[in-house]
């Protein structure tokens, strides 16, 4: 096994930046220099995934504590230490992240004309901080990660993105920000109370019952923006539809589970009274989201804005699978996450494919793309079924886990998350029959090419793991089910001696 190779995941995308500087002297119009960033980015990114397999090799799924953990002094004056480490859930995450970073630069070198090695190299610094918020156990370096995030999606939405880019740049970051503040105090409280910012040290629930209450609060914040629940949601579709393919593509894939493995990580596991309480107050809003959400996605005549709206009701299912406090409901949560990443991320892979070839995302520009785009066709097919949650794909058994939670909970919660689904269908069959069907009578519709090789090579793994979770869910489920038991089990044992302490 190769020694701290949570360390090396998470700085090997840095070597890359470094080697980008170093080598890449060409500006814009130098297609030599343009080709050698997009290579090494790619290569780097694709080295870190394949490195990033062997945590899988080297798990012990019945091992419900953390593994693969680096311990070293980073400022001991303050008692700050360096600690990485993975358990169950934090693996899955870790995954994903290092898995739509190629993805992502591959699509990117067909969509990004302009500082192409400003764009690989924020691209990498970003995967830096993505791995490095899911693989840190340290509360002062999960914060510089979860906050580092900021800088290169700013850049990413700020300067490749659409016309009004700007504003939805600033709002991404304003929201963002603030809501980390309030973690920040959070954390900063907690340390003073713990004495140190070990975030084992900190999981069981050891806080005063009003002081986890505040506590709870302002991680809530933080988390509910990021994930994002209702109502602080807004900055999401503006983000989105601003924001170039790849960003969409990471912001829907990986930087919404920030949201839902915070409230794992810290709100479950480290302040379990303050969560059983307020859980009524977030599946009502998730259920807000659910429903609201979707009837907003059924009004959309952009694209995007369509699939960002489905996003948010989609993590509606994952706050409320994680907030029934039930075995079924955090199975299905993190399935949902799963799928979501895959299947969001692959719709807006879908859209750039569009928008790369028309410069537009107006529904209502397309239509009978069936008939002269068939691989373009299926593939949408695919992902659209998944995102419906059609039996055989992954967007089904998640959303069906987290409503058996939710209904266990209280059946009014599957009932009202159920007219969800329905309303899911709705847009998601309405946006494909307006895209694929009917007269093609548009010229430059007609004359738009299908899928080439290098867009099939971003889809190919995305559609093989939508139907792998569909069939064989159990490969997923059985990595991280023991440590979400063991959450459970802690989470109850704690809830209830804080209830009867």
């Amino acid at each position: 096994m190769i020694p701290h190779l949570l360390s090396l995941i998470t700085f090997l995308p840095l070597v890359g930046v470094a080697l980008i500087l170093l080598f890449v002297r060409g500006g814009e119009g130098d297609k030599a220099a343009v080709k050698t960033a997009q290579q090494i980015a790619l290569w780097t990114s694709l080295a870190t995934f394949v490195l990033s397999l062997g945590i899988l090799q080297a798990f012990d799924p019945s091992n419900t504590g953390f593994q693969l953990m680096e311990r070293g002094v980073w400022i001991p004056a303050f008692n700050i230490a360096y600690i990485k480490g993975i358990d169950g859930i934090s693996i899955w995450f870790v995954l994903i992240s290092t898995l739509l970073t190629p993805i992502c630069v591959l699509s990117a070198i067909g969509g990004v004309k302009k500082r192409v090695k400003e764009f690989m190299i924020a691209m990498l610094v970003l995967e830096t901080m993505m791995v490095g918020v899911f693989t840190t156990l340290d509360f002062v370096l999960f914060y510089l990660f979860f906050e580092g995030i900021l800088i290169p999606m700013f850049l990413i939405i700020g300067v490749w993105g659409g016309e009004k880019r700007t504003y939805a740049a600033y709002k991404f970051f304003l929201y963002t920000f603030l809501g980390s503040v309030l973690m920040l105090v959070a954390i900063f409280a907690m340390v003073m109370q713990v004495g140190t910012t070990d975030m084992t040290a900190m999981m069981g629930g050891k806080f005063p019952e009003h002081m986890a209450k505040w506590l709870w609060l302002a991680f809530f914040v933080s988390f509910a923006v990021k994930t994002p629940m209702w109502p602080f949601h807004t900055w999401l579709p503006y983000a989105h539809v601003e924001a170039p393919t790849a960003g969409s593509v990471i912001l829907a894939g990986v930087l919404l589970k920030m949201g839902g493995y915070g409230f794992m990580r810290i709100s479950l596991q480290m302040l379990p009274e303050a969560s059983a309480h307020f859980a009524p107050m977030v599946n009502c809003l998730s259920l807000v989201a659910i429903v609201y959400t979707s009837l907003v996605a059924l009004a959309q005549t952009d694209m995007k804005k369509l699939i960002a709206y489905s996003s948010v009701a989609h993590m509606g299912f994952v706050t409320l699978g994680i907030f029934s406090l039930t075995q079924q409901g955090l199975d299905g949560a993190m399935l949902v996450m799963l799928s979501h990443t895959f299947v969001a991320g692959a719709l807006f892979l879908c859209v750039g494919v569009v928008y790369d070839r028309l410069h537009t995302r107006e529904i209502a520009r397309y239509g009978g793309m069936a008939t002269n785009m068939p691989r373009y066709a299926f593939v949408f097919m695919i992902f659209m079924l998944a995102s419906v949650g059609l039996p055989g794909t992954s967007g089904f058994i998640g959303e069906f886990l987290s409503m058996q939670g939710a209904y266990l909970a209280n059946s009014w919660y599957a009932f009202v998350a159920a007219t969800g689904v329905i309303l899911g269908a709705a847009y998601m069959l309405w946006l494909y029959r307006r895209l694929f069907y009917g007269p093609l009578d548009k010229d430059d519709v007609k004359a738009m090419p299908d899928l080439n090789g290098r867009e099939v090579a971003m889809f190919a793994p995305l559609l093989i793991l939508v139907l792998w979770i569909g069939i064989y869910p159990t490969t997923f489920r059985n990595v991280f089910a023991p440590t979400v038991e063991k959450i459970l089990t802690d989470f109850q044992s704690e809830s209830h001696e804080g209830t009867h302490g």
